[in-house]
């Protein structure tokens, strides 16, 4: 008798912990799910046509704001990361004058993981541009094009990739 609720309290904690996790996972989700709009010019521009929804005589105007801030946006996070690299380079060199042999050899040890670690998130994760040409091509109908027209079918022969200038 002892065993068996022990078994069930034990069985009641585990289903609580899984559907804790989901629920923690689905909200995190739909939290960031917005963020990820910035994250290319293309995402950007087709989460806030998703988002505002425009009509005929509103497309042409907003396509103009967009671009223009899908633009800068890109730019930024370019500049972004470019300048954090370098910064980053400075810190380095100014920190390791400061540091001994031993401690030299730990930063690296935490850099070669930190390195093994990206490698592998890349390797595991989806490429989210390949993931959205992908859900193009199963719902085509639902992509609007940069006049704001809805894109026909493409002809998976004679399909020709965006170029990224």
């Amino acid at each position: 008798m002892k065993a068996k609720s022990i078994l069930v309290v034990l069985v009641t904690l585990i289903i609580g912990f899984i559907l804790g996790m989901l629920t923690s996972a689905q909200i995190r989700y739909h939290r960031l799910n917005p963020v990820r709009v910035f994250f290319s010019e293309e995402r950007f521009r087709e989460g806030f046509y998703k988002a505002i929804q425009p009509d005929d005589q509103q497309k042409t105007k907003i396509d103009l704001v967009l671009n223009k801030y899908a633009k800068i946006n890109s730019e930024l996070q370019s500049n972004f990361r470019k300048e954090l690299d370098v910064n980053m380079k400075e810190f380095r060199k100014e920190l390791d004058l400061n540091l001994t042999k031993e401690q030299l050899g730990r930063l690296k040890e935490m850099d070669e993981r930190r390195q093994e670690m990206i490698r592998q998130n890349r390797k595991n994760r989806p490429n989210d541009t390949l993931s959205l040409r992908e859900e193009r091509w199963r719902n085509p109908g639902r992509r609007l094009g940069p006049e704001g027209a809805q894109q026909p079918k493409p002809d998976r022969d004679t399909v020709k990739l965006p170029d990224n200038k």
